[in-house]
């Protein structure tokens, strides 16, 4: 069959097409990632609280930057930034472990020190230098 327009027609009911599988694509992907979340919160409920023996042998932090625009203008809007502290423990064992810890405490911990890490599961809860 002859359209004046050519691969015009291919254009038009493939686009649908495309449209919602990107839609079902991002949608799984946020599905998948609260229940990852899930599952991961639940796993943390029910692991004991450890205290063990524990040096820190690093620290990190890392920086998401956001910039959210005004409906209709994409000059103007609010930059916003939010950073996780992240810090790496090794246990007598010689495993280690990387832990989210609050800007709180991330100042107060410094590489090298060894004392008694709490933890319960992947949740940080507390470092008690030894002196």
């Amino acid at each position: 069959m002859f359209t004046p327009f050519g691969g015009f027609d291919f254009m038009f009911s493939f686009m649908p097409i495309l449209v919602v599988a990107g839609f079902i694509l991002v949608f799984g992907i946020i599905i998948v990632k609260i229940v990852q979340g899930g599952i991961t919160w639940n796993k943390n409920n029910n692991s004991p609280v450890l205290t063990v023996t524990a040096k820190i042998v690093t620290k990190r932090a890392a920086v998401s930057s956001y910039h959210h625009h005004h409906a209709g203008n994409m000059h103007h809007g609010h930059h916003s930034t939010h950073t996780t502290y992240y810090a790496t423990f090794e246990v007598e064992s010689g495993d280690r472990m990387e832990l989210t810890v609050p800007s709180t405490e991330y100042g107060l911990l410094v590489e090298g020190d060894t004392g008694k890490l709490t933890f319960q599961g992947t949740r940080y809860k507390g470092f008690q230098r030894s002196y």
